[in-house]
C-alpha cells in the first residue's frame, strides 16, 4: 500500500476513536461491480443498495456512467470506515485475475499488481 494512503487510514482510525460510538454505528462494506466491458469497480458504501442506484442512474462515478449497466458481483462487511477504506485499496491492488477469483469465491490473498520480492 502506498504511504499516502497508510498515513491518511491511521489518521481516520485515531479520529474514529475519539468519536463517540453512536456516531459510528454505521457499517461500512466494500463492494465490487462488474461493467458493460468486463472491468471491475470497487467502492465502500454504508448502503449497498443506494449506491447500486446510484450506479445504474449515471450519478455515482465518472468510471461507471460510460459503462452502464453495472452488476453488483460482491459485497462484504467490513466494519468502520478504515476498515472498509483498508481493504478496499487491498483489493484494488489485487491484479483481474485476483478480482476474478475473489469475486468468484476464491482466494485471491496472494496476488496483486505489485509482487515484493
Amino acid at each position: 500500500m502506498k504511504p499516502r494512503y497508510r498515513s491518511m487510514l491511521r489518521k481516520m482510525e485515531a479520529r474514529e476513536i475519539q468519536i463517540p460510538a453512536r456516531a459510528t454505528a454505521a457499517t461500512w462494506s466494500l463492494y465490487i461491480l462488474r461493467c458493460r466491458d468486463g472491468s471491475f469497480y470497487t467502492g465502500v458504501t454504508t448502503d449497498i443498495d443506494r449506491r447500486f442506484r446510484e450506479h445504474e442512474e449515471g450519478r455515482a462515478s465518472r468510471f461507471t456512467r460510460t459503462r452502464r449497466p453495472v452488476v453488483l458481483v460482491y459485497q462484504e462487511k467490513c466494519g468502520s470506515r478504515s476498515q472498509a477504506l483498508l481493504r478496499e485499496c487491498a483489493v484494488k491492488s489485487m491484479d483481474r485475475r485476483g478480482k476474478g477469483d475473489l469475486v468468484a469465491g476464491g482466494s485471491a490473498s496472494g496476488r496483486s499488481k505489485r509482487q515484493k520480492p
